[in-house]
């Protein structure tokens, strides 16, 4: 790997920019949930350990390069302080320019600096040189932890990065690794596990992964677009039947590309989308016309099981079926449970990310169990598609 860690640089007496995402929810101006914050305090007490002075770049919300004072890390600030005990912590209302610089100027060694909102500039999402400068000049070494917002070309994520010794922090260096062992460099076989809703909306991520991965399970709504293809009636089934010639190209690449694709062989199907609706299990060739389907069935799920024990990496997006109602959430909490424990037995690399993949695990009491989970999202999701990534492209300089 190409990139730096903070084990390859001198902090000692030196103020390090530290790019970090606490971009936290918040309601009535207090922090709701601090994960994010909690996340990124490894990283800032490793460069106070090594005689750094930490300065944190952060964007918060979706301000479009206004100052909207709803949208300011003021808000963010307390949750910071309680993270951070021990620490004289300080809040600059600008993070370029008089404010910031005085902020850093005054520093002590222990201190910890939390500038303002970067994308209260427009330069700062148009990764305008002059903005990347202003933030650069108010360091010595730039650091990059933030990997949920790595698939953004920004000032603070891209352009900075290029104008001073650079590297990534803890976290960043956790998922980087991670996502390496899972799809870079992997232990074969490899499995993917993709669902959700759409096949429109994850192509890039379907076309990638059956060239780079020995199996790959469609679950969720995807599948059903799967089974249309096939020529398989779905009843009123979430479905894109446009979708029906494109989901057949990607069957005919994984085909060529000697990737096998798991379509659910049953089906849990009921008459209306709600919570403990009347249902029953039905083989996948078989949905009613007036009915839906809405979770995979039994002998999909022991099949999944099946090839997961035949396989040493593990990468998952999506759920396998409605798994915000129940009993639709069972096949996904049994594949997760299977995972799990092959993971806790030492046969299975499993990693997983995308929002509603992490709120599946944990509702499945499982996510604490997987190698490893990330929070990133989008940037998870542009990794597992193949593209590049301007936050961590900028690192490998």
């Amino acid at each position: 790997m190409a990139w730096k860690t903070l084990d390859d640089m001198d902090l000692q007496g030196k103020t390090v920019l530290i790019r970090v995402d606490i971009n936290v929810p918040v309601e009535d101006g207090k922090v709701t949930d601090a994960t994010r914050i909690e996340k990124i305090v490894p990283t800032i007490e490793d460069v106070i350990a090594k005689g750094g002075r930490p300065v944190l770049l952060a964007h918060f919300d979706r301000p479009k390069g206004k100052v909207v004072p709803e949208m300011s890390l003021a808000q963010v600030f307390p949750a910071l302080q309680a993270a951070l005990p021990g620490h004289r912590v300080t809040f600059a209302e600008d993070c370029i320019g008089a404010p910031a610089k005085q902020a850093v100027t005054a520093m002590q060694p222990g201190d910890v600096v939390l500038l303002e909102n970067t994308r209260f500039h427009p330069g700062e999402e148009k990764n305008d040189p002059m903005m990347a400068a202003s933030l650069a000049a108010l360091g010595d070494v730039y650091v990059n932890d933030a990997f949920s917002a790595a698939h953004r070309s920004h000032a603070s994520t891209d352009g900075i990065a290029r104008l001073m010794p650079a590297c990534a922090g803890r976290q960043m260096q956790a998922e980087l690794r991670a996502l390496e062992a899972a799809l870079g460099t992997p232990v074969r076989p490899v499995v993917a596990v993709v669902g959700g809703a759409k096949v429109s909306t994850k192509l890039d991520l379907l076309g990638n992964l059956v060239t780079r991965v020995n199996h790959l399970v469609i679950g969720g709504g995807m599948a059903n677009t799967f089974l249309v293809a096939q020529g398989i009636e779905v009843g009123k089934s979430l479905a894109e039947r446009d979708m029906a010639e494109t989901a057949k190209q990607i069957m005919a690449k994984a085909l060529a590309s000697g990737c096998t694709i798991h379509l659910p062989v049953d089906v849990v199907v009921a008459h209306e989308f709600r919570a403990n609706a009347p249902h029953e299990t039905v083989p996948a060739t078989a949905c009613p016309a007036d009915a839906m389907i809405l979770d995979a069935g039994p002998q999909a799920v022991a099949h999944i099981e099946q090839v997961f024990a035949g396989c040493r990496t593990l990468i998952w997006n999506g759920p396998l079926g409605a798994f915000e109602l129940e009993p639709f959430d069972a096949a996904t909490n049994a594949a997760a449970a299977a995972a799990a424990t092959l993971t806790a037995e030492g046969k299975l690399i499993s990693v997983a990310g995308g929002g509603d993949t992490v709120a599946a695990l944990n509702r499945a009491g499982v996510a604490d169990k997987f190698s490893y989970i990330s929070t990133a999202g989008g940037a998870f999701l542009e990794w597992m598609e193949g593209k590049p990534l301007p936050g961590v492209e900028a690192l490998n300089q």
